[in-house]
């Protein structure tokens, strides 16, 4: 079943749109926030067609980002209280108490960390509000982390270019299925472990 390689040719047909930053911005603002899908799926396509543009393209996502951030911040500091009934029954409900552990014990360094990192970041940025972190080193952090994260993304594509892109695009349904099987694979292992 070719799953994975109609995924990848839109994904490559939707990052040479003329309104692929546009969808790039969007997409990274509301990652911080609420949405679940990485910035990092437009981006890479995104640098690989246009590798000239790679930094042009890590600069959207990660300003708009830290946006979306500030916006999961004042959630967290205003509203906590509101949204903790539905958190509380949700799946980011372990990374919410570990974001909240982490904040207690290393402040700055748990936005970094979430930022640069696969965690789930919207869950940091909540819970730097609900902690009340600090406005400035929450911003720092986050532009910090996030900048090296998709700095690094859009540098190495830019650097494998088209070659990258016709590899991936040889490759994707087999790369597609063993994230799926390590996913179950992981999923089992921390269900029975």
């Amino acid at each position: 079943m070719k799953l994975f390689s109609t995924l990848y040719a839109r994904t490559m047909k939707w990052s040479r749109s003329d309104r692929a930053p546009l969808f790039l911005g969007t997409l990274s603002f509301f990652e911080s926030v609420f949405f679940p899908i990485p910035p990092d799926v437009m981006l890479a396509p995104m640098c690989m067609a246009h590798p000239k543009r790679a930094w042009w393209f890590a600069l959207i996502t990660t300003l708009c980002s830290v946006a979306g951030g500030l916006l999961g911040y004042l959630i967290g500091y205003y509203a906590i209280n509101s949204i903790l009934p539905w958190l509380s029954t949700s799946h980011y409900w372990p990374a919410y108490e570990t974001a909240i552990n982490w904040f207690k014990s290393y402040g700055f360094w748990a936005i970094f960390v979430a930022g640069f990192s696969p965690i789930p970041f919207k869950v940091f940025t909540i819970a730097g509000g609900a902690m009340s972190m600090a406005l400035l080193p929450f911003i720092f952090a986050a532009l910090i982390g996030r900048g090296l994260r998709f700095f690094l993304v859009a540098g190495l594509l830019a650097w494998g270019g088209p070659r990258m892109e016709s590899l991936l695009h040889r490759y994707v349904e087999r790369i597609g299925w063993a994230t799926v099987v390590l996913v179950v694979l992981v999923a089992l292992g921390a269900a029975f472990f």
